[in-house]
């Protein structure tokens, strides 16, 4: 496990264990006939949130909600209603270019002050608020920082701002506290940054510590360099206010995205934060547990949105038509891979994932995992892997986990069915349901049975041929009599037993089914 990785799941378990402790806290929102969401119900259960999804799924719309929720403390941001987040066109000639306007609701639900509130925005002919029923009480107080992408536009873009340096203007020196946050992800220390500001415009200076002369402005820094040190300026010093973050990976390398999420989960734990972002990157969503990754997809046919399961490699093929990742299924030779091709024929119709989400290695004797295993944990790529041994091998999975553990990592071997080799697991189970299989073998039952007493016959008493090699030995015949290779009808009977939930399979199968899951939710690999 990385360092990166590491301090991200210390910060994890300290955010977990703080939540129960603050008072404020937007606990859901829910959206109703808004920008064309119905219905929708966002629930928030880590005090960091990452809203993820392709263009147009809704992202920036609830984000923009959030910021609905309360009255903010800061006078200057009393404009964070509705009616101006989500503003609506009114052609008053003839109304032919107006914005379509309907009986639309934003709910909200959340702890303030140590009570439980439940407030609602409705929108008839304009908006007004309600308390559910409750007498009495007010829009709960907090302090708020929205940062959307306008907030992003380069300096020379603003012409007001070209035109400060003719003005009379207030300079601020930004103090090293403020600064922290991005002392911590960018590469430059900063001897001193400056704001100076003249009526709503505004416009940073930095200088570098150990080159006296070098100081400039934001019109010579980075996208990257500007954002962070903007938000560092904006929210270091708040306590307990509420943090919304449009495209927070906006003009970040990968690396930097990781760092600033790790930042922003560290104020949050310092100061009482709750932080609700939108993003495209993977990289920022693997950066939060998973139940902070909140998945967004518009339904092409009835344009509804509605909020997935936060899987990784679900939120990939959204953005890119294929997942980047895959899990390795390491295995001992064909016959098993066949086995496990079956089982997922099944498991990827039942949880979304497609064979290219999987790479299966195979051509390994069970001995040889342990040598795998230290391999794997020194490049710390354990957690990408999942072990499938023969179902004869179970007495290796304590020796194979106690060398995991020497890495920081625990795993959990998966055994094929049966308590001898596959061959002799597939044997049985097509002996024992054998019209079941005749069907998928496109042959008479009785013709099959034939087949296998034949083969059975072929080895009685051969003194010839070691008793552990018959099984492989009868697989073999069967697959050639059949016009197909062993690993074939490896793959027919692990695809078949798995539909039916066979006894004899069930375990693989559940073990296989939560690995994948576990992979999927976590994105640590």
């Amino acid at each position: 496990m990385s360092m990166m990785t590491k301090s991200l799941v210390a910060v994890w378990d300290s955010l977990r264990s703080k939540k129960a402790q603050q008072n404020d806290f937007l606990d859901e929102v829910r959206l109703n006939n808004l920008r064309g969401i119905r219905g929708l119900r966002v629930p928030f259960e880590y005090p960091v949130s990452v809203l993820a999804g392709p263009n147009g799924c809704g992202k920036s719309t609830v984000l923009f909600a959030c910021a609905a929720a309360y009255k903010p403390k800061d006078r200057s941001l009393r404009a964070f209603t509705p009616a101006t987040l989500f503003p609506s066109f009114t052609d008053t000639r003839d109304g032919a270019l107006s914005d379509i306007r309907g009986e639309t609701s934003l709910e909200f639900y959340y702890l303030a002050g140590g009570k439980r509130y439940a407030m609602e925005w409705k929108r008839r002919k304009s908006w007004g608020k309600n308390f559910m029923g409750r007498k009495g009480v007010g829009q709960p107080e907090r302090a708020l920082y929205l940062r959307t992408l306008a907030n992003l536009t380069n300096p020379s873009e603003v012409r007001g701002i070209l035109q400060l340096s003719r003005r009379q203007f207030d300079a601020e020196e930004i103090t090293a506290e403020r600064l922290l946050f991005a002392h911590r992800i960018l590469p430059q220390r900063y001897r001193d940054v400056s704001l100076i500001r003249a009526k709503n415009r505004d416009l940073l200076f930095a200088g570098i510590e150990g080159h006296q002369a070098v100081k400039y402005s934001e019109f010579h820094m980075s996208a990257g360099e500007r954002s962070i040190l903007r938000i560092s300026k904006d929210i270091s010093n708040l306590k307990g206010a509420l943090i919304l973050i449009d495209e927070v990976e906006a003009g970040l390398h990968p690396y930097t995205q990781q760092q600033i999420m790790l930042e922003l989960q560290r104020i949050a734990l310092r100061n009482d934060l709750q932080i609700i972002v939108t993003s495209h990157s993977p990289v920022v969503l693997d950066s939060v547990p998973p139940e902070a990754r909140l998945f967004f997809e518009r339904d092409a046919q009835t344009l509804d949105v509605a909020r997935l399961p936060a899987y990784r490699d679900i939120f990939l093929k959204a953005l890119y038509g294929q997942s980047t990742d895959r899990l390795s299924i390491l295995c001992e030779d064909e016959v098993a891979e066949g086995v496990i091709l079956g089982a997922l024929d099944v498991l990827n119709h039942k949880i979304g994932t497609r064979h290219d989400d999987f790479r299966i290695g195979r051509d390994t004797g069970s001995d040889e995992f342990k040598a795998h295993i230290h391999t794997l944990g020194k490049i710390e790529a354990l957690a990408g892997f999942v072990f499938v041994l023969d179902g004869d091998a179970r007495a290796h999975a304590p020796a194979l986990q106690s060398i995991a553990t020497q890495y920081g990592h625990s795993i959990e071997p998966i055994f094929l069915p049966g308590i001898s080799s596959p061959e002799s697991w597939l044997w049985d189970t097509v002996q024992r349901n054998s019209e079941a299989y005749a069907i998928e073998f496109g042959m008479p039952a009785n013709a099959l049975n034939q087949r296998l007493l034949s083969i059975e016959q072929t080895f009685s008493g051969d003194p010839n041929v070691r008793s552990r090699d018959i099984p492989k030995a009868k697989l073999a015949i069967l697959a050639d009599e059949l016009n197909r290779s062993a690993p074939e009808v490896a793959r027919i009977v692990g695809k078949l037993e798995t539909e039916k939930n066979g006894k004899t399979i069930s375990e693989f199968r559940i073990g296989l089914e939560e690995q994948i899951n576990s992979w999927r939710q976590t994105g640590m690999h």
